[in-house]
């Protein structure tokens, strides 16, 4: 297993445990709204709202790198179902290098002005009582560097099996 496939696995072993979290803290703020109604008294937080948002980000770009290593990402499946190893190994490779890398690239060129302004200012939540939001900005920097150094990962995977033996085709 490469340094960049353990990474991956260190970064989810971490982020699956906020999917709990913001589940969690997604129910409290269910039941604060929902009490508020009865008791007239408010349990809502626009804090408790951010840090929900802000663990949903972090689950949504951490986690992508971990769905792109196995495979569990978002695919449109026609005919690569029907591909031998090696035709899959063509599609990933094309759609990596042709689509996902550049993306990647584009996010982290485009992003990175608006995250270092958002530091810049210490760019807080427009509501009042919620949480800064500049720390979580980097989120988005650190997800779209793990999904391309994961791509590249990847794109090595699928050079490895189009360079193997024919007979013993690897999927």
């Amino acid at each position: 297993m490469s340094l960049i496939d353990r990474l991956t696995d260190a970064v989810f072993a971490a982020v699956r445990w906020l999917i709990l979290a913001m589940i969690v803290v997604g129910a409290f703020n269910a039941l604060a709204r929902y009490a508020t109604r009865f008791t007239g008294i408010s349990f809502a937080s626009n804090a408790a709202l951010d840090i929900q948002w802000y663990m949903f980000a972090m689950v949504f770009l951490l986690g992508a790198a971990h769905a792109l290593k196995h495979g569990v990402h978002v695919r449109v499946d026609v005919g690569y179902a029907r591909l031998s190893g090696r035709g899959r190994a063509w599609v990933d490779l094309i759609g990596t290098v042709l689509l996902a890398v550049p993306f990647c690239v584009m996010v982290l060129v485009t992003s990175w002005p608006a995250v270092r302004n958002s530091w810049g200012i210490r760019e807080g939540s427009p509501d009042p009582g919620g949480l800064p939001r500049y720390p979580i900005k980097v989120v988005l920097l650190l997800g779209f560097a793990l999904l391309l150094l994961q791509a590249v990962a990847h794109i090595r995977r699928q050079v490895k099996v189009l360079r193997g033996p024919r007979g013993g085709e690897e999927t």
